[in-house]
């Protein structure tokens, strides 16, 4: 009697723990699925449990990617679209999460304002479709460069009556990865160890690891400088070692597969906190209208932007000189679309 009413209880705990999981079923969408970083960004979310949806689009390739994701032993279910038969409108309809790595990407000699022309009219168009078949979703936007694309998606979301602050994220998680392996490496302990605050932007010197906060404030000099432009021209590093065949693809679909389970995490009502580019009130007086720091993110998004905390002389001048860059930055986005509605 008392085995059976164990395995009774286990029965009844288990149908609980299965009945909660099934109430939170997340649709998560990948525009730009069959690219570099597309692949391994669909793959890692169909590792994700809390996924249950997942769609992938692209103008080529989607249907092929997903049929490979769809043989992964999983629960979530996995489709491929592609522009014929309203292939966009399928992909996004329903839709909690929408990540775009969709774009070209850098080349040596390229900066990330070198994609612009080409990436920007791609974002902008995916930015409609979002706004026509998904207005609820958050969006997270992966495609550079960043600084620039972010403000292009929230001027069509405005254009379309959809635009809520909230819901749209520029994904800057790289830069926090980066920046937690390189400090590893210089003092001998695990990344996983090190958390490290990544403000500004998402691009060269607009990108301003916060050492003095990090576990190791007493880095400094010659080391300090190393490790800042590091981490600031890391995806320099990698487009340079594939030598023309690529740049940051891997580290970047691991780091949007975090920035996504962070969402999602926080869907179920417990608050994530994490480094992201969002339209920001720290320096709205000063006309940046977009700036990345810790977000706490929650149901609906984008719940509170912190304040930067206490800087050091140092990285307040980092600070000074990632403003002015990225106040350029945004207007071309913003300009972009006045131009190019």
């Amino acid at each position: 009697m008392v085995a059976f009413a164990a395995r009774s209880m286990f029965a009844q705990t288990q149908r609980r723990a299965f009945s909660a999981s099934a109430a939170s079923q997340y649709k998560v969408v990948v525009l730009g699925a069959a690219g570099g970083i597309g692949q391994p960004l669909s793959l890692l979310l169909k590792l994700n449990t809390k996924v249950t949806d997942l769609a992938l689009y692209d103008l080529r390739g989607a249907p092929g990617v997903a049929a490979d994701c769809s043989h992964i032993p999983t629960a979530s279910t996995v489709s491929g679209y592609l522009p014929a038969d309203d292939g966009l409108s399928k992909a996004l309809t329903g839709a909690d999460v929408v990540v775009i790595p969709a774009g070209i990407p850098r080349k040596p000699g390229m900066t990330r304002d070198d994609l612009f022309n080409t990436n920007a009219s791609i974002v902008r168009d995916l930015a409609k479709a979002i706004a026509d078949y998904s207005p609820k979703a958050i969006t997270a936007i992966i495609s550079n460069p960043v600084n620039s694309t972010v403000p292009i998606v929230a001027e069509v979301f405005k254009s379309k009556g959809t635009y809520d602050p909230k819901r749209l994220f520029g994904v800057t998680t790289l830069d926090v990865l980066r920046s937690a392996r390189f400090i590893s490496e210089i003092k001998g302990t695990d990344p996983k160890d090190e958390p490290v605050s990544v403000v500004g932007g998402h691009s060269g010197v607009t990108i301003v690891p916060l050492i003095s906060q990090s576990n190791h404030p007493d880095i400094s000099g010659e080391t300090l400088d190393a490790l800042t432009h590091r981490i600031q021209f890391g995806g320099d590093e990698v487009v340079k070692a594939k030598d023309g065949a690529g740049s940051a693809t891997l580290s970047m679909a691991q780091a949007a597969a975090r920035f996504t389970n962070s969402l999602l995490t926080s869907f179920s009502g417990t608050p994530v906190t994490e480094p992201t580019y969002v339209d920001s009130p720290l320096f709205k007086s000063e006309g940046i209208e977009f700036f990345s720091s810790k977000v706490t993110l929650g149901p609906n998004g984008a719940e509170e932007i912190h304040p930067l905390g206490p800087l050091s002389p140092y990285e307040e001048k980092l600070v000074e000189e990632a403003k002015e860059t990225l106040k350029k930055n945004i207007a071309k986005g913003v300009d972009f679309v006045k131009q190019n509605p």
